[in-house]
């Protein structure tokens, strides 16, 4: 399965960004694991970063005849871009919304998600491992 794994804005400072919440692993390290985990190693994934909005809906087009499956970490995005959940729609691609932070235990403002509705799961508070449940949902 080809599988996009999309991060948003703020998360290419992880392992710098608030360690208590986002643990040590930088993006790339977190990427690199997710791609060598026993059940993605069969998988071919392509890893995008982006602060800005627009930049990641023309990826989500882009890779649109690539994909079989999307995961998305849309950061603050996850909570008022109706253009990113407009663009999910668009390509009718399964697609798993994860989050490292428990959306829950979160400030009120981060528990709403405009994003959840075009996808097909919300997985969050898992750490890193929010993506590898993404990976599981998509197969």
């Amino acid at each position: 399965m080809n599988i996009l794994v999309i991060n948003g804005p703020n998360l290419n400072l992880l392992g710098e960004r608030e360690p208590e919440l986002y643990g040590t692993d930088t993006l790339d390290e977190l990427m690199m694991w997710l791609a060598n985990c026993s059940e993605c190693i069969e998988h071919d994934f392509k890893f995008y970063q982006s602060n800005h909005e627009g930049e990641i809906i023309d990826f989500i087009h882009d890779e649109r005849h690539w994909t079989q499956g999307i995961i998305i970490n849309p950061g603050a995005f996850t909570h008022y871009s109706y253009a990113i959940m407009d663009a999910i729609k668009s390509v009718n691609i399964p697609t798993v919304e994860v989050h490292i932070t428990d959306l829950k235990k979160r400030d009120d403002f981060r528990k709403k998600s405009v994003i959840s509705s075009a996808c097909i799961k919300q997985i969050s508070g898992l750490g890193k491992y929010s993506y590898l449940e993404g990976v599981k949902q998509l197969i």
